[in-house]
């Protein structure tokens, strides 16, 4: 169809340019724009609606397991931010400040939130007093500002959205517990909702969060062999409470400091989406997650009962709880047809004439390009569903296939450096622990530790310094 083919020729291939790939398809999909100022993006409807799926299906598991949603503000006193050594040191380079209200300068200066350990703990300083008012589980739905000298639509900005859970409890165990629940629940709804399989593990001690004890991640794996940290989770021991003064009277009748944890994840997810699943025409869309899951395109939809029917259709899919559309603007199907590609659709449903004298209606689908010839009946709308969940399984499996086809085991440094060079992905290495290895790595070759592999039996000597092996970890390019 022309006009289909002059629409996805605005598409630079994958495997020829893929960041400008990554570009046109959040551009021509409708995802975002770009505003005037850098690193500051426009959610357009199509992809904050994208967000909203996942918000709610997030949103959903966190009231699931006690949390409750709060508000903290924009602004935080710098005085404030500087309470936590560590914490303030790893956001200082990033950190946006104002220092005029109206046209008076501020008497001190305020941070705009990169992230809200400190207004969390400020406020928690003031709430907890006894064992009764624990646990305290927040999270909030925010946008934070990190100044970022390079940046990319999703994946790194200068302003994103995101959410930002905070705990604190009575106990080292209440927190622990805590902070490898909410990396199960992010783990979960990167396969259930995102069809999107992750390594999970934890970061070193050079990788992990600014202040926290310790810091668990999940990273996906883009179609480029780059990673992409998606979401994590942390654990703050007592840290930030002995800086805030959290204390709360315990049953003992003793006062204590209270155990912390923080955990998030952002609108980096909606750029694992593009790139895990896109191809070089557009977006390719999970169902669980796309907006719309159902276009119904009538053809010759000017002769009588065409519309007629493709409202039919829509209806009885909407009463199965099908998010459909049926496009009836004047565009020609071709493009229709293009435009419902472009954006991910993961079914297209066309109906014509002929179709209506045979009953039938074809079925497209955006994953694989397969098409079926499918009665017209009151099981049509079962079949849809059952089609929509195939279509998850089939992107989740064919996603961990690539996943784990490019997930390499080294046991030499040449090897290590041979296998990123020309094939990319996962490469897991033997690391003595020592940080001088690991920025030597990165150094060397652009790669990081992603994060450590905690199910593997350690042997062995790391291959940069010849020490004895304490971890395997799997490090790659990252975005």
């Amino acid at each position: 169809m022309a006009n289909q083919k002059v629409k996805n020729d605005a598409i630079t291939s994958r495997d020829v340019d893929f960041a400008q790939w990554y570009t046109d398809v959040c551009r021509k999909a409708e995802l975002m724009d770009y505003s005037s100022v850098k690193g500051f993006i426009i959610y357009r409807p199509y992809g904050y609606a994208l967000w909203e799926m996942i918000q709610a299906f997030m949103d959903k598991r966190f009231k699931e397991t006690g949390h409750e949603n709060v508000y903290m503000p924009m602004l935080i006193p710098e005085s404030l931010l500087k309470k936590e050594a560590d914490h303030v040191e790893g956001f200082a380079p990033e950190c946006a400040v104002v220092t005029k209200g109206g046209v008076d300068t501020l008497e001190e200066d305020l941070i705009i939130r990169p992230t809200s350990e400190t207004l969390f703990c400020e406020h928690y300083a003031k709430i907890v007093n006894s064992y009764r008012d624990l646990p305290k589980l927040y999270n909030q739905w925010c946008s934070v500002v990190r100044w970022e000298k390079t940046t990319r639509p999703f994946l790194r900005g200068s302003e994103f959205l995101w959410q930002e859970g905070h705990t604190i409890h009575a106990t080292e165990e209440e927190a622990r517990a805590e902070t490898m629940q909410m990396l199960d629940i992010y783990e979960s709804t990167a396969k259930d909702l995102l069809a999107i399989p992750m390594v999970t593990g934890k970061k070193t001690e050079r990788e992990k969060f600014a202040g926290a004890e310790e810091t668990y991640t999940i990273e996906a794996l883009m179609h480029d062999g780059k990673a992409l940290q998606s979401g994590t989770s942390h654990y703050f021991g007592d840290g930030f409470a002995k800086a805030f003064d959290i204390k709360f009277l315990d049953k003992d009748n003793k006062q204590k400091h209270v155990h912390q944890t923080s955990w998030g994840v952002s609108t980096r997810l909606l750029g694992a989406i593009i790139m895990v699943h896109g191809d070089d025409n557009g977006l390719v869309l999970p169902p669980r997650v796309a907006p719309t899951q159902v276009m119904i395109i009538p053809i010759q939809q000017q002769k009588p009962g065409v519309l007629d029917k493709a409202d039919e259709i829509a209806a009885s899919l909407k009463a199965q709880g099908i998010r459909v559309k049926v496009d009836a603007s004047d565009k020609s199907p071709g493009w229709k047809f293009s435009e419902a590609e472009m954006r991910g659709i993961p079914l297209r449903i066309e109906v014509g004439p002929r179709d209506l004298e045979n009953g039938q209606c074809v079925v497209a689908k955006r994953h694989n390009g397969e098409k079926l010839t499918v009665d017209i009946n009151d099981d049509l709308p079962q079949s849809i569903s059952t089609m929509l969940d195939d279509i998850h399984e089939e992107m989740y499996q064919k996603a961990l296939a690539f996943r784990n086809d490019n997930i390499t085991k080294v046991e030499t440094y040449d090897e290590f450096k041979n296998v990123l060079e020309t094939k990319g992905g996962y490469v897991k290495m033997n690391w003595c622990g020592n940080e001088e290895c690991e920025v030597k790595i990165k150094e060397d070759t652009s790669a990081t530790s992603r994060c450590i592999d905690q199910s593997a039996t350690v042997s062995g000597t790391c291959p940069i310094c010849g020490k004895d092996a304490k971890h395997l970890v799997f490090f790659a390019k990252a975005y």
